[in-house]
């Protein structure tokens, strides 16, 4: 049961690992691609944050995002992989932050072809977001094994 349930972690992350190993590749000096298409959403998001709730969103270099991206879904995967929750709740923490940003699918409208092609996207990310917080919830109500105490032997005189 055990290598079955290391499997599945396995296929799980897969999706995790292979995006950072892509934006990894294509990284160069700029960020690559990625922080191309970040650019534009992430200064939406910052303006939506600040218009919505007063707080100004830090001026941050793109490039960076983009590595810490890489970065919290490499080690979060590699700890998933071997069963920790620490690497759950990191990839965790990555999905809550990225999937609203990179698949805002709110700001379009239904019969646009942006809505139609983030829409899926974002249910996806959030359906992998359960997965999570099940795997955490699951690993949490399992108890851990206790130690028995040996009773003490009657003493013979």
């Amino acid at each position: 049961m055990a290598f079955v349930s290391f499997v599945g972690r396995v296929l799980f992350v897969s999706v995790f690992v292979l995006s950072a190993l892509q934006e990894f590749n294509d990284f160069g000096t700029d960020g690559g691609p990625a922080a191309k298409s970040l650019k534009p959403k992430f200064h939406v998001f910052s303006n939506h944050l600040s218009t919505h709730t007063g707080v100004k969103v830090p001026e941050v270099e793109i490039k960076h995002l983009v590595a810490a991206t890489i970065a919290l879904k490499g080690l979060g995967s590699l700890l998933f992989i071997f069963g920790s929750s620490f690497g759950a709740y990191l990839l965790l923490l990555h999905q809550a932050i990225v999937t609203p940003i990179l698949y805002d699918f709110y700001n379009y409208d239904v019969e646009k072809k942006e809505f139609t092609q983030l829409f899926p996207k974002f249910t996806q990310n959030l359906a992998l977001f359960g997965a999570l917080l099940f795997y955490i919830g699951m690993k949490n109500s399992i108890p851990r094994r206790q130690l028995r105490k040996k009773a003490p032997k009657a003493k013979t005189t």
